[in-house]
């Protein structure tokens, strides 16, 4: 992961997963994020609190893993990259959010343990991907850059 634009998160997820699929069937969850800070306070010594609410995105495979995966108060790390999104409503408004674009994402075991199971490896001959029986458009090969810098005919672990 690039050191220019990194970011780290650990919290509970908001919002159930959302999967949807671009045009050219490309897989993309959004899911949001509350990160708490506690400390204590040194004049009062009382425990005072923040939180922080982020959007994630995740694509491809990761989009698909994370949809089957997470659901709301799920505890996850969170390793991306921070993107700002800007768009125009209906109305001519413009509009924009920062999000963090993830490369990586698992379960905290801080509280709790997890059970993982690997996934078959896909390659751009069978679709690309699969859909956990949603109906879905195969995804043709990516001609996007792999994000979770690993080749496509090497295993991630």
């Amino acid at each position: 992961m690039p050191t220019d634009n990194a970011v780290v998160l650990v919290g509970n997820v908001t919002r159930d997963p959302e999967l949807r699929f671009t045009n050219t069937g490309q897989a993309t969850a959004s899911f949001g994020l509350a990160v708490n800070r506690r400390w204590q306070n040194r004049q009062t010594q009382e425990w005072e609190e923040a939180t922080s609410f982020f959007d994630v995105v995740c694509w491809r495979e990761m989009a698909e893993n994370v949809s089957e995966s997470l659901v709301r108060g799920s505890r996850v790390m969170v390793a991306g990259r921070l993107e700002q999104r800007s768009w125009e409503t209906q109305e001519g408004d413009k509009r924009s959010k920062v999000e963090v674009v993830a490369d990586e994402i698992g379960p905290s075991l801080r509280w709790a343990t997890a059970q993982v199971t690997k996934n078959d490896r896909r390659g751009p001959s069978d679709g690309g991907g699969r859909t956990g029986g949603r109906a879905a458009a195969a995804v043709p090969p990516t001609q996007e850059p792999q994000s979770g810098g690993y080749g496509h005919d090497e295993e991630p672990f």
